[in-house]
């Protein structure tokens, strides 16, 4: 990042990367991930409930992306979800209905929603810590939106899943960005990105975001992945 920037023109540039790029991390497979593990547990579980649950969650997700502008359409997949969670409070598949329609109230910038959603199962009794490690992302995404950035890192913290924690870290820089932290943000980032090579997982937006905080990502595969950034001091 070029020293004629100020402090404060830094700042700005960095905010506008992560507002482009910030909740993508989270949201960007999430349909995806909820159809695996619908699918998933269904197998599983031999068990006429859940597969009927797993059929309201598929239609869920069929008529989210009508569900952003149609209010209709919304109505219909709220009373999906309402009828998962209330029928199977403590499945996979009522986690999914939620995030479901988080997924839908982030699309629609209601993260007042989206938190009121996630909170409905944060405290799930689900056997599967990858699941409610996915809705304590997206909590703290949602916090994070709303400026509540003392509750957002807190909610981070519950995530303790190994997979998770690139992304986790990667979060903590966004909120660190907002906060006008840019040296906790940049120890964020470096931090994800060094799981991030170890776990061989996606992470060509968290390179973005480290350049934005002036540390230049080298090709991942040599023994040092990270340099900082010189500053030309002239």
């Amino acid at each position: 990042m070029s020293s004629a920037l100020t402090e404060e023109e830094q700042l700005s540039k960095l905010k506008s990367v992560t507002k482009k790029y910030g909740s993508s991390v989270a949201t960007g497979v999430l349909i995806a991930v909820i159809a695996f593990l619908g699918w998933n547990y269904w197998h599983k579980k031999d068990n006429r409930a859940l597969e009927n649950e797993t059929a309201r969650v598929q239609q869920m997700m069929d008529q989210a992306p009508s569900a952003v502008t149609d209010k209709t359409a919304f109505a219909n997949v709220a009373t999906l979800a309402d009828t998962v969670v209330k029928k199977q409070s403590n499945s996979a598949q009522a986690i999914q209905a939620q995030l479901v329609m988080a997924k839908i109230d982030f699309d629609k910038a209601d993260y007042a929603a989206a938190e009121r959603e996630l909170m409905k199962v944060q405290g799930s009794t689900v056997k599967d810590e990858g699941l409610i490690s996915l809705v304590n992302l997206h909590l703290a995404y949602a916090q994070t939106a709303q400026k509540k950035y003392d509750e957002a890192l807190k909610t981070l913290d519950l995530i303790k899943v190994p997979s998770f924690a690139a992304t986790a870290n990667e979060a903590r820089g966004d909120i660190f960005v907002e906060q006008n932290n840019k040296e906790k943000a940049r120890q964020a980032y470096q931090d994800a990105w060094k799981l991030a090579v170890e776990r061989k997982q996606e992470r060509q937006i968290l390179q973005i975001k480290l350049e934005s905080v002036g540390i230049l990502v080298d090709d991942p595969e040599i023994d040092n992945p990270i340099l900082d950034k010189q500053e030309d001091a002239s």
